[in-house]
């Protein structure tokens, strides 16, 4: 087991039930801490190893009542192998440039953050979000944050991936990308892109966030193996 000794001592909370954003009739509650002050990256690291993720400046892990629908995952590159209609994507996805830049939002980013947030979330909270919203959203982190921007041969951005970089791993934290290219499987090879990152710089992990069965949004995480999950042992080898 990994250790991290930290500076201080930290301070954990339980938020408030709400409605589950992913499966119907659940409530949602989550135990959150914030990521600050000199250990903030020691404390993030320790923490996604235990399933947490980060939102802003915020570490959090589900803690609702009654159910433990929301399991984190992370891709073990080592052995990952791409399926057959995975290769089909980046063979689809071939002119794009990917390039990686600071973890600052601009506004050709937030254009596309837009469309896409009315296109594939119209009622959600996200879709009500303003650009300052947005900037928060990429720039307050404690930690090592790029964002990846995937350009087509004009320059136009047609995806971007919001990312952390650890000891240990990448850690896909939001992505995003233009509605009318949604037949070419973007997410998929944004996930593909963060493997391959991953390899290059000799990272074992990237970490994808929850699987969760029940939910169409999320079940999606198992198509890429060998993908471990986070459990009362530790992570372990989930099968698809």
């Amino acid at each position: 087991m990994d250790h991290f000794p930290l500076k201080r001592p930290h301070f954990f909370f339980t938020t408030a039930p709400l409605p589950c954003p992913y499966v119907s009739g659940r409530l949602e509650r989550k135990i959150v801490t914030e990521l600050n002050g000199t250990d903030a990256e020691t404390l993030h690291e320790a923490l996604s190893r235990a399933g947490f993720r980060r939102s802003h400046s915020i570490a959090y892990t589900p803690a609702c009542p009654g159910c433990n629908a929301c399991i984190p995952v992370r891709i073990v590159t080592e052995g990952f192998q791409a399926d057959r209609t995975m290769r089909k994507v980046t063979r689809a996805n071939g002119g794009l440039v990917a390039r990686v830049v600071p973890a600052r939002a601009t506004a050709d980013q937030f254009r596309l953050f837009s469309r896409y947030q009315e296109s594939r979330h119209s009622g959600g909270d996200m879709a009500l979000m303003g650009f300052y919203d947005y900037r928060s959203m990429v720039e307050d982190s404690p930690i090592d944050t790029f964002i990846v921007e995937f350009r087509d041969a004009e320059g136009n951005l047609a995806a971007a991936c919001l990312s952390d970089r650890m000891s240990d791993g990448l850690s896909a934290v939001y992505s995003f990308f233009d509605p009318d290219l949604a037949p070419r499987s973007l997410g998929t090879f944004m996930v593909l892109w963060l493997v391959d990152e991953a390899r290059r710089q000799s990272l074992p992990y990237v970490y994808l966030g929850y699987w969760i069965a029940e939910s169409r949004k999320m079940s999606y995480k198992t198509r890429y193996q060998p993908l471990e999950a986070f459990g009362p042992d530790g992570w372990k080898l989930l099968e698809a």
